[in-house]
């Protein structure tokens, strides 16, 4: 079982009732997947980099997940076919990327 991150970018328009049905969805592919989530994080409606469906806006969830190795791509796959999800990207965690640097001295 490895740890992922997983982005959801949901259509902005979407009533509560709704984005809980998403976030469902996720919640039963995860468990069909045999993984589990560890944390889940919704920041809302904010402002996308680039348009998307020629929107300026998305509904932002990130999880974190863990699942095993050949779990994430059929998630995503699930998910990409889902009417209201305008982006799924799911990355691994690396060690290295929890590791901080030593502080330099300027002497």
């Amino acid at each position: 079982m490895h740890t992922y991150d997983l982005n959801l970018i949901l259509d902005p328009s979407l009533n509560e009732n709704q984005v809980k049905t998403e976030k469902d969805a996720v919640v039963n592919q995860v468990e069909r997947a045999g993984g589990e989530i560890i944390n889940e994080d919704d920041w809302g409606n904010k402002r996308l980099a680039y348009e998307i469906r020629k929107g300026r806006e998305g509904h932002y969830i990130i999880y974190t997940l863990k699942l095993p190795a050949e779990a994430p791509k059929a998630i995503e796959l699930s998910l990409r076919q889902r009417d209201n999800v305008m982006r799924v990207l799911s990355v691994r965690h690396r060690p290295e990327w929890h590791t901080q640097k030593p502080k330099t001295t300027a002497a």
